[in-house]
């Protein structure tokens, strides 16, 4: 797709810069207003869940976000753009007797939503959105009390009805007694959401669900809250104050999820809203907050946005060929979007710029942007809390830059930020909401800022793209199952002996690991247990996974197949072609290929026994079995038949979220109990990744992937997830 002129083309250094790129976004909307500018309606025509006139209310609404804040500054330095047009807009939707009227409100209605940008603008440009006429203003008035009167799902959504009432009271008049029991009501279910250090659910983490992921941030919650810090602490400044308090506390841990290049790690629902990411960091220097080491400088702060909206700036085909956003992460795909994306929903990343709202004086505008946290971390290697005998050595002094790997309790996930690759490890969410590809988006073991995840186009195993995860059979690969609904997950530290090249044992270390369990089907009680140790100094560029198949019940008995995937990564040559296969030393098989004799290739594809490795214009991904590194593997070995082999899975096109063509390194399992009706098989796969972005030359990557890991485990009695 075209580049975006204002975006794409933008340094992204100055408020002048932000105020650019965010006119870009709503030039193009321009064509597609309705008259009297109540509607927006792309010329994309993909449908919701929710009803047509609700998604062109998005179109109007969502860029609010954004907007208000430009009114309420009287940024108007661009004379091709109308935005006179929103208040005009208002006032038309609220109409009943206007053609074009947004339609009541309903119970668990998609209006609710887009009440919040309204909300927002009213509260924060009141004297531009308001109308003079006492009737139109009672209109608007009166559209927005109606969600009072109606059911709102306990979820996020809670704080759309808060926001409405502020701005009722604020912008309207309204007595605050008159909405006090409603956002005291409200307040009691969002309370209930909160976990700890900052972090709230989306929704009560209860036994149907368990999601921590953006909305707990930049996408809802935490900006919402922050939104109340700004327009409401006179009403209640002890909840402002804790508010403050948890955007502190969140701020401490949410930095981790972006790399040193600007990226976030993909994870979750409503990715299409793409650089929202971000939002958060705008909202917490609009709201003043005060922040902990390493963001206690505005410039570290500032570096975090603006390198986040930059590297979008280098994804030009998220636009379609009018400049409008494609639904889609860095390209144009359906298969990861939501029943509720529509081609107006896209714009809830406008919030991003909210930043706007401080003028051109303010500090964050004045300061000197600073480098990401992580990278003053010299060392390539990964920096643990390792007590070990023999590996590190002599203690070294405390370090004053952040340890690049951290446990995320509330998200019962782990952030590892290596000069090699930066991705977090995950275990414990999931939703038995109906939200689509939801195992893709919250059950895989790990997720990644370079590799992103993959979504399912089918049922085959090629079209379930299963990357960084298990996948069972037990019917010969007719149907498959992914990792789902997690059993007992938890962070704990485990102690493990290190193996050396001649595998003699150099001593133990003490290492933050992820445990979870799973069941693969109702009717079975067969269980998959997984520790995930996170990357270890000796092995940079390399994760572990421990699992233990566990049955009591000839149901067990029979054959099941088990794929254990790495990171999906680009099947794309540095210039587009195909990748070639490679030998055991990843060289050419054909020798007439090589530029020059006995160079490592730059690209290419490996298989073998245990083993498999893609090499690509994105970096290095590969798994290998590291099952005959350790002792005792199994107490059934002699009865319990295992054979595994490398694969190089080809999944459907347009499945991953980063590359429209993708290949998944796995090895296949298989497991013959058939003459054993209850007992325990382990094995140990060790996870291979380099992104490009790393720049590491080939030698250096064969290098680190022949250097396999070699650990063992020292109590298994703790590892079963009951």
């Amino acid at each position: 797709m075209p580049p975006l002129a204002g975006f794409s083309d933008n340094p992204l250094e100055s408020r002048d810069d932000v105020l650019r790129a965010a006119v870009s976004f709503l030039s193009p909307l321009q064509p597609y207003k309705s008259s009297c500018y109540a509607r927006i309606k792309l010329s994309t025509s993909t449908g919701t869940g929710f009803d047509e006139i609700s998604a062109q209310l998005e179109g109007f609404a969502r860029p609010l976000w954004v907007v208000a804040d430009l009114l309420a500054q009287n940024d108007l330095g661009f004379s091709h753009l109308d935005l006179s047009s929103w208040v005009l807009g208002l006032g038309a939707g609220t109409d009943p007797r206007e053609e074009l009227y947004w339609g009541d409100v309903g119970d668990h209605d998609q209006r609710m939503v887009e009440m919040e940008p309204i909300a927002y603008a009213l509260l924060t440009a009141p004297s531009v959105f308001l109308p003079k006429s006492q009737q139109k203003r009672d209109m608007i008035m009166r559209w927005l009390q109606a969600i009072n009167e109606r059911i709102v799902p306990p979820s996020n959504w809670r704080w759309f009805r808060i926001l409405v009432n502020l701005a009722l009271v604020k912008s309207f008049g309204v007595p605050y007694s008159e909405v006090k029991p409603l956002l005291d009501m409200d307040f009691e279910v969002l309370d209930s959401f909160y976990l700890s250090d900052g972090w709230s659910s989306d929704g009560l983490w209860c036994g149907d669900k368990k999601q921590a992921d953006y909305y707990s941030g930049s996408f809802a919650i935490q900006y919402s809250q922050l939104a109340f810090v700004r327009f409401a602490s006179d009403l209640d400044p002890e909840r402002a104050d804790r508010y403050r308090s948890e955007a502190g506390k969140f701020a401490e841990t949410f930095w981790r999820y972006f790399d040193v290049e600007g990226a976030a790690i993909p994870f979750g629902r409503s990715l299409s809203y793409r650089f929202t990411f971000a939002a958060f960091w705008s909202a917490v220097v609009v709201a003043d907050v005060p922040l902990a080491a390493p963001l206690n400088n505005l410039g570290v702060v500032k570096g975090l946005l603006m390198r986040h909206l930059r590297w979008w700036t280098r994804k030009s085909d998220i636009f379609n060929t009018d400049g409008t956003l494609a639904i889609g992460y860095t390209y144009p795909n359906m298969y990861m979007s939501e029943d509720y994306n529509s081609p107006q929903s896209l714009y809830w990343c406008l919030k991003t710029f909210s930043v706007l709202g401080l003028d051109k004086n303010h500090p964050f505008w004045t300061c000197e942007e600073l480098s990401h946290p992580l990278s003053f971390t010299r060392k390539p290697e990964l920096r643990q809390d390792l007590r070990s005998q023999n590996i590190l050595g002599t203690p070294q002094p405390q370090s004053q830059t952040p340890d690049t790997i951290a446990a995320i309790n509330p998200a019962v996930q782990v952030t590892c930020g290596a000069r090699e690759h930066h991705f977090l490890l995950s275990a414990g969410q999931f939703t038995r909401k109906t939200h689509r590809a939801r195992e893709a988006k919250y059950g895989k073991f790990a997720y990644s800022s370079a590799f992103a995840f993959s979504v399912p186009a089918g049922t085959l195993l090629s079209q379930m793209a299963p990357d960084s995860t298990l996948s069972i059979s037990n019917d010969n690969g007719e149907t498959w199952r992914a990792r789902w609904e997690p059993i007992a997950a938890r962070i704990l530290s485990v102690k493990l002996s290190i193996g050396g090249l001649g595998e003699h044992t150099l001593g133990t270390a003490v290492s933050l690991a992820l445990i979870s369990g799973w069941q693969p089907w109702k009717f079975s009680d067969l269980q998959i247990d997984t520790i995930l140790v996170p990357p270890l100094e000796r092995w940079p560029g390399w994760h572990v996974r421990i699992h233990k198949l566990t049955w009591k019940s000839r149901q067990m008995s029979g054959t099941v197949d088990l794929v254990d995937a790495g990171f999906a990564i680009s099947s794309q040559g540095i210039k587009g072609g195909v990748l070639p296969h490679l030998d055991e030393e990843l060289r050419h098989y054909d020798a007439s290929k090589r530029e020059h004799e006995g160079e490592v290739a730059q690209e290419g594809i490996w298989e073998g026994n245990s083993a498999s490795l893609i090499l690509s214009e994105a970096g290095a991904s590969g798994v290998a079995d590291l099952t005959c590194n350790t002792e005792e593997v199994s107490t059934l070995k002699e009865v319990v038949k295992h054979t595994y082999q490398g694969y190089i899975l080809k999944p459907d096109a347009n499945t991953n979220l980063v590359a429209q063509r993708s290949l998944i390194p796995t090895i296949y399992h298989n497991f013959d109990a058939s003459h054993q009706e209850s007992g325990d098989v382990r094995f140990i796969t060790g996870i291979f990744a380099v992104a490009a972005s790393a720049k590491l030359d080939p030698a250096r990557i064969r290098e680190m992937w022949r250097n396999r890991p070699n650990i063992t485990l020292h109590e298994w009695v703790n590892f079963t997830c009951d």
